[in-house]
């Protein structure tokens, strides 16, 4: 089933933030899907995101949810972390598993952000903070793809649902879930949320 054009616009965005040419999450989606040599159709097939919405993705003219973006980034077989704008390369000295802390990465989708924590080449285990802003949330449908997730609330409040069971989770509180159950999340605070949320890939054979 394709998704609507309301469902790529999470709640409280505002028009997508621009970023440096060639740098955008619709730039790095059209130079990958074209690298691949994938039609918009096909990519539309593959993601179940509509010709239509993966158009104005790939030109910046809608902010994709979580959701949406994930789905795109499977469908293309990226890595969580493809989407990240890179910052300052490491320094000599530092070793391939090291990310300094001014050296993070970071995704801008105007209703919530992210800073990859991950080092290096990506790896089957991805760190991040999601910074949620008040009243933000990860889209109007759930997400869900074969892998595990974690995570810890560094900062404020945020409810997290999976499946049919929900948490109103604090400071300091701590979760772990599949991600092939349907899962969302929202903050009904007032202040901005912070969560270390961390990815683990799941090989296809622990599911056949």
């Amino acid at each position: 089933m394709n998704t609507s054009a309301n469902a790529l616009t999470a709640p409280h965005a505002d028009a997508p933030t621009k970023a440096a040419e060639g740098d955008s999450v619709g730039a790095k989606i059209r130079k990958s899907r074209q690298a691949a040599r994938i039609s918009l159709q096909k990519l539309a097939e593959r993601s179940g995101v509509s010709v239509g919405m993966l158009s104005q993705v790939e030109r910046d003219l809608v902010n994709p949810s979580l959701r949406v973006l994930t789905s795109i980034r499977n469908a293309l077989g990226l890595p969580a972390s493809a989407f990240f704008q890179e910052t300052a390369q490491p320094a000599p000295r530092d070793p391939m598993f090291v990310r300094r802390a001014q050296q993070r990465p970071r995704l801008e989708l105007g209703y919530i952000s992210k800073e990859l924590l991950s080092a290096g080449s990506p790896h089957n285990l991805q760190l991040m903070i999601l910074h949620i802003p008040a009243g933000s949330s990860s889209g109007d449908k759930p997400m869900r793809y074969q892998a595990e997730k974690a995570g810890l609330v560094l900062d404020g409040e945020f409810i997290l649902k999976v499946a049919d069971e929900e948490s109103h989770l604090k400071e300091g509180d701590s979760f772990v879930f599949d991600s092939s159950l349907p899962h969302s999340f929202t903050n009904p605070g007032t202040t901005p949320a912070q969560v270390l949320w961390i990815i683990g890939s799941i090989s296809v054979d622990r599911h056949v």
